[in-house]
């Protein structure tokens, strides 16, 4: 599992040997979340004005004393963040090729989203990306759907919670039906078009959805499932609703070590080179005017307060966080982007603690580069 990190120009150059004394107190904080059974592993990398100044594992794949050690090689299961690193990068690709028009209805992509309620045929995709369209958060679908096709037809008679556009809430089943309606403008399935559209191009080779058996050694368990699966979570998505539609979903699925993810960090505060032009980066990253106070960018989530990002990124900073204790936080006024990827709903998803590690991570990050 070597990296390609260095062997073309877009990527960030490896500068981490001062990282133990540069982020000894950032450091510090993970190493004292891992003792306090916040998070069993973490692998963090940092970019900064396009170098790779911090790569660094911790911990073990569970509090087991005998379990395996992580390092900077270990993979995890990203959860939400897929919704920016594959849904995200799948919709501005298209949209630069004039395939995704923002404004059209989802009925005309996804006609299985019509229904007896007129104000569905308001829901734009831009909704969906905004998380504005006035469907819910989250519904267990799982528990009444036992394949693919049966999930999704659950999510799209998902009934609106909300008047399309009158407020921002985050939803899984948006993108759920997001991720659909992408797949039919592109002709293609979510996955395969990710891994030759962005996840290629970056090298990103150690990022997939369904990772191959091989890489499970290198994959710590998210969860021991012993409601739904029964058995412990490990190679596979902990989400139960992207598992029964096969480990492929927009919002929930991809998998990745912390080096790729601060490739494609380091492609974003690039403008998107090479897969994307600056000005659709500005497009999708630039807050939503509407509705007010909205704290969501088009797939992107931006700081509100108080943000998981901290007290130092700046307003225009774009990033998401992901159920399993992952995240990635980008800040373009400091050409600055920190990856922090844990496994923290091991055994169970009952510590939430890591709520209160990332802000500070970030903080102790940022006052190390003496950016604040």
């Amino acid at each position: 599992m070597n990296s390609p990190i260095g062997t073309r120009a877009h990527f960030p150059a490896l500068a981490y040997e001062q990282q133990d004394a540069v982020f000894a107190p950032a450091f510090e904080l993970i190493r004292q979340a891992i003792a306090d059974h916040t998070v069993p592993a973490a692998s963090v990398a940092i970019t900064y004005q396009s170098s790779l100044i911090g790569l660094k594992a911790f911990g073990r794949f569970t509090y087991d004393a005998e379990a395996p050690e992580a390092t900077v090689k270990t993979v995890f299961d990203l959860a939400s963040v897929t919704k920016v690193i594959a849904t995200t990068s799948m919709a501005m690709i298209l949209y630069e090729r004039g395939l995704l028009d923002l404004d059209l209805p989802v009925v005309a992509v996804v006609a299985e989203f019509a229904g007896e309620d007129p104000r569905r045929d308001a829901v734009t995709l831009r909704m969906l990306l905004a998380h504005s369209s006035g469907l819910p958060a989250y519904e267990k679908l799982f528990l009444r759907a036992k394949t693919r096709d049966e999930l999704l037809s659950a999510a799209f008679a998902t009934p609106l919670a909300a008047n399309p556009g009158a407020k921002a809430a985050y939803s899984d089943i948006g993108f759920i039906i997001l991720g659909i309606a992408l797949e039919r403008i592109a002709e293609e399935s979510l996955d395969r078009f990710c891994q030759h559209e962005v996840f290629g191009p970056l090298a990103m080779t150690h990022t997939a959805f369904n990772p191959p058996s091989a890489w499970r050694a290198f994959i710590p368990p998210t969860s021991n499932d012993q409601s739904f699966r029964r058995r412990i979570i490990q190679g596979e998505v902990q989400d139960e609703n992207a598992s029964v539609m096969g480990g492929v979903a927009a919002h929930a699925g991809l998998f990745a070590g912390a080096q790729d993810v601060a490739i494609f960090a380091h492609a974003m505060l690039a403008g998107g080179q090479p897969i994307l032009r600056p000005e659709t980066m500005a497009l999708f990253t630039r807050r939503e005017s509407s509705p007010p106070g909205t704290a969501h960018a088009l797939g992107w989530d931006m700081p509100s307060s108080p943000s998981q990002s901290g007290k130092y990124f700046s307003a225009n900073s774009f990033g998401h966080l992901g159920y399993t204790g992952t995240s990635l936080w980008i800040d373009p006024e400091r050409q600055l982007s920190v990856t922090l990827l844990t496994n923290r709903t091991w055994p169970d998803c009952s510590n939430q603690t890591i709520k209160q590690l990332r802000p500070k991570f970030h903080d102790a990050v940022v006052e190390a580069l003496g950016c604040t």
